[in-house]
């Protein structure tokens, strides 16, 4: 640190007018008030005044203050400083505290399929800790689970901004994009992500059913009844609005149920019906067949549905039932 000052005349006279009035008001004893002339006198002499002349005096006091009065000033200010320094400190990492608890309760809400009341929580969060990525993803997920996919994507992008190798925050875009339909944007997030954590599987499938959408591939059967929209396992088997599946026409369509009896004796669908995932696909479903629709909309759910069906030859099994048209990937054979 720097000991130089823009005016040493003036500073070296206030250092004398301070020993002068320490001299008169008692501070420093008679015993030692001859060598503190000395040293006043000799300041003087170094730095180039006259401290008796009130001509000079006149321009290099800095009364009514005085040395002491500006030391007290400065002490009091560094004491205040560090006093807020730490105080700022204390409030940054009890905010950090708070913002982690309602995150916390974010996901519990979460979990318990309470979106709004999620994103007001994640919303608390961001507005204790604005640069945690963290946040602002949890929140674009919680904005999609509610339909609000616009809004899910601009978090995502403040996510990003916060975090560039934040791989959920570019799933979440993706998911988002999909979701708004669009499809291209949805495969350059799900690229970006899958580049920051290549063995992410969720991911691997999201971006297998973009890039299907991007390419227009549709699900299609020369035999099939009925179409259905492109990606949909349950072509042909009653369709609702929006080519979404009518549970009441299926349970009560003649080749739908025969096709079932026959499709449960067929080992690959036995053995598909022990994959944990449509074991739990099943429940939600008995507990709530209005979710389907959800599961339609969901590019994972809809990645994972068609590789089980590809896996356990449902194509194949639907046909020999005499019911075909449902989806599921029939081998290749040589052109």
């Amino acid at each position: 640190m720097s000991t130089k000052t823009k005016d040493p005349k003036r500073l070296a006279f206030a250092i004398c007018e301070f020993l002068n009035d320490s001299i008169k008001d008692g501070t420093i004893k008679s015993d030692d008030a001859e060598g503190m002339e000395v040293s006043i006198q000799c300041i003087s002499e170094a730095f180039g005044f006259d401290f008796t002349d009130e001509a000079q005096a006149k321009d290099l006091s800095i009364k009514p203050a005085g040395l002491a009065t500006l030391f007290d000033v400065f002490v009091n200010t560094q004491k205040k400083v560090a006093e807020t320094k730490a105080s700022s400190g204390d409030n940054g990492a009890n905010n950090k505290a708070k913002a982690e608890a309602a995150k916390a309760e974010g996901n519990k809400l979460m979990a318990d399929k309470k979106y709004q009341k999620a994103i007001k929580k994640y919303t608390e969060a961001i507005q204790l800790d604005g640069n945690n990525a963290v946040y602002y993803a949890n929140r674009a997920a919680a904005y999609s689970q509610d339909g609000d996919h616009a809004n899910a994507v601009e978090d995502s992008k403040s996510a990003i901004a916060i975090d560039p190798d934040y791989s959920k925050a570019y799933s979440r875009m993706g998911h988002a994009y999909f979701s708004l339909g669009n499809y291209a944007e949805a495969v350059e997030a799900y690229e970006m992500g899958l580049n920051l954590d290549p063995t992410n599987a969720a991911m691997k499938q999201s971006l297998s059913a973009a890039k299907d959408k991007v390419g227009g591939v549709a699900a299609s059967s020369s035999s099939s009844k009925k179409s259905a929209p492109a990606g949909n396992p349950f072509a042909g088997l009653g369709g609702g609005a929006g080519g979404m599946p009518d549970l009441a026409s299926m349970m009560s369509n003649p080749e739908f149920m025969n096709m079932a009896a026959k499709m449960m004796n067929n080992p690959a669908v036995a053995q598909m019906m022990k994959n944990p995932a449509v074991a739990e696909m099943t429940q939600n479903l008995m507990k709530d067949p209005s979710a389907l629709a959800g599961m339609m909309q969901d590019p994972n759910m809809m990645a994972q549905l068609n590789q089980l069906g590809a896996d356990a030859g449902l194509a194949e099994a639907a046909a020999e039932a005499g019911l075909p048209g449902v989806a599921g990937k029939k081998k290749k054979g040589k052109k």
